[in-house]
């Protein structure tokens, strides 16, 4: 269903390529040994013009346990780009080279650039403000294994709402499935921006509010999505600075939460949750880390069309459904 293509943004899936996707990860959490050689004699190439390392070790760890090789480079200085190489010479060098590509821009549009002159699936692993799919692919895994369900849900997104990408991929995909509503919280320089509101929340009938406020939502909240204050995209440093700390989730936040809250962030973190809050059991960023890598096992898989990756009827998990070494089993 999937082989061949190319991962440019979230919207690229149906409701159904997602939930094959969804199901073939949860076949892999529970038996990973059966998918350690399906990938054998197969390259992924990691084209990282952009530090990221969480994001191309996952990637790389994906591959590697599917019994595949990798190479690439973590960042642009290491590459032919220093040099002056255009992206599209780059991309079609390395797709002589590799069976698929993983590809992080800064720049926005990048990844479908690339797409048009790759010979192999591009996978878009982010082009600066715009998507991040297989973060969003990591949300939705994680939301379902914890939920057992990404429909119906109140979702907070909190932090800087204007320039993180996860949190603009989140809050389309969010908005495919039914009875979800959100609470935007961010300070007015970090809002949400308004194509996220006219083009995707109003179109599908999403109830949204927002506030300033992390204390008045947390009573509310099945999610609560908490985003760092991206350094990298401000112009001014100063504005940086005031903003940074606008957010800290500290124990004293957590206890206006419900008992059945799951707190979630697409990681690094800097100083928006304090590290007080690893240990209560509704942190479930670290196991989002791992369910990470799962679901980059099954979307490789699935482009490369590999042997013993074929389709399974829809499923969903059993709520409180858990990966190995995660919060709840």
């Amino acid at each position: 269903m999937l082989k061949g293509r190319h991962l440019i943004e979230p919207g690229d899936l149906t409701l159904a390529e997602l939930d094959d996707l969804f199901c073939l990860a949860e076949k892999i959490i529970a038996e990973p040994q059966n998918w350690s050689e399906v990938c054998r004699g197969k390259i992924l190439a990691t084209l990282f013009f952009e530090p990221s390392t969480r994001t191309r070790l996952s990637f790389e760890a994906a591959m590697l346990r599917l019994g595949g090789s990798t190479l690439g480079f973590a960042e642009p200085n290491a590459s032919s780009a220093a040099k002056g190489e255009s992206l599209a010479d780059t991309i079609r060098t390395v797709s002589s080279y590799a069976d698929v590509i993983a590809m992080r821009n800064p720049k926005e549009g990048a990844a479908l650039l690339a797409s048009r002159f790759s010979e192999v699936p591009v996978i878009n692993a982010g082009d600066g403000g715009h998507h991040h799919p297989t973060q969003t692919l990591t949300d939705l895994l994680t939301i379902r294994q914890i939920k057992g369900k990404v429909q119906g849900l109140t979702i907070g997104l909190c932090g800087d709402l204007k320039f993180g990408r996860t949190v603009h991929s989140l809050a389309k995909a969010m908005s495919r499935y039914p009875g979800n509503r959100f609470v935007l919280i961010s300070p007015p320089e970090l809002e949400i921006p308004d194509y996220i509101i006219s083009r995707v929340f109003k179109p599908a009938g999403v109830s949204f509010t927002r506030t300033r406020r992390l204390e008045e939502a947390m009573g509310d909240l099945d999610i609560l999505y908490m985003t760092r204050v991206q350094k990298e995209r401000f112009f001014n440093e100063q504005d940086y600075v005031r903003l940074k700390d606008s957010y800290i989730l500290d124990a004293e936040k957590m206890r206006l939460a419900r008992p059945d809250l799951t707190v979630l962030h697409p990681l690094p973190r800097v100083n928006e949750i304090s590290t007080e809050v690893d240990s209560d059991p509704r942190a479930a960023y670290f196991p989002q880390v791992k369910y990470g890598m799962y679901i980059r096992m099954a979307l490789i898989a699935r482009l490369l069309g590999v042997a013993g990756a074929e389709p399974e009827p829809l499923k969903q998990p059993k709520a409180g459904q858990s990966v190995k070494g995660g919060r709840r089993k």
